[in-house]
């Protein structure tokens, strides 16, 4: 098979295949971004397999191998981005089995948690930048932090007064006054959140109603909780 026969066929197989696609997927390629980044590609491929068979580094069969490699490729991708919407949303759900604590967006702009194996709703929140997680509370009155936490977030417990008390199903236990600058789950933001740290050493740290109630809402299906701005 003669060189340029191979080249003619390797650019009516790219067509095809763009063509193909593009009826099949007609979304896929709406932006003029999306056709440059294309446009690009192609071109690549032309170039790098024009010049490998014009040079002779390949028979005329190995030719129409690679030509027939990059196509599959090519055709991967294309459909790979055609579904990036759905794959992107099941890797969000298997994010969400893997690592309960870490929030799925809703399409409402709210976000999902879900419970881990103890039952009960852990968060991950982003505390004045500091990644913080929460048991999220609805019968406690504030956010509470763990003098663990509390000191990663740079506030000095020495210098904080303890003059908040609390009653809780442990007794009676004291907490020193704060505001938190910003509070973060997902697209969720609280900003100068009040809360209070505790007094004594607490497994995770709380977040009550003094979050939960700057929300739109809040409820509760199954296994599922979910925050709604």
């Amino acid at each position: 098979m003669k060189r340029p026969i191979v080249l003619i066929l390797i650019g009516l197989a790219l067509g095809g295949l763009v063509l193909l696609l593009a009826l099949r997927f007609p979304d896929a390629l709406t932006t003029r971004g999306d056709q440059i980044q294309l446009t690009h590609a192609l071109l690549l491929v032309a170039v790098i397999g024009g010049a490998a068979v014009l040079h002779g580094r390949f028979r005329a069969r190995d030719a129409v191998r690679h030509a027939a490699i990059w196509i599959a490729l090519g055709a991967a991708l294309l459909l790979g981005y055609s579904f990036r919407g759905e794959f992107q949303a099941m890797g969000n759900r298997l994010m969400v089995e893997l690592l309960p604590h870490r929030a799925q967006e809703t399409p409402g702009g709210g976000v999902a948690i879900r419970a881990g194996d103890h039952g009960h709703f852990v968060a991950e929140a982003l505390v004045n930048g500091v990644p913080i997680r929460f048991l999220v509370d609805t019968g406690a009155s504030d956010t509470v932090l763990s003098p663990r936490d509390a000191a990663r977030l740079g506030f000095d417990l020495k210098s904080l007064s303890f003059s908040r008390t609390y009653q809780t199903a442990n007794g009676t236990v004291t907490g020193a006054p704060v505001r938190l600058e910003e509070v973060r789950i997902g697209p969720l933001a609280v900003r100068d959140l009040r809360a209070s740290v505790n007094g004594a050493e607490m497994k995770r740290s709380l977040l009550g109603m003094s979050f939960l109630g700057r929300l739109g809402g809040y409820r509760v299906e199954g296994d599922v909780l979910t925050l709604i701005p």
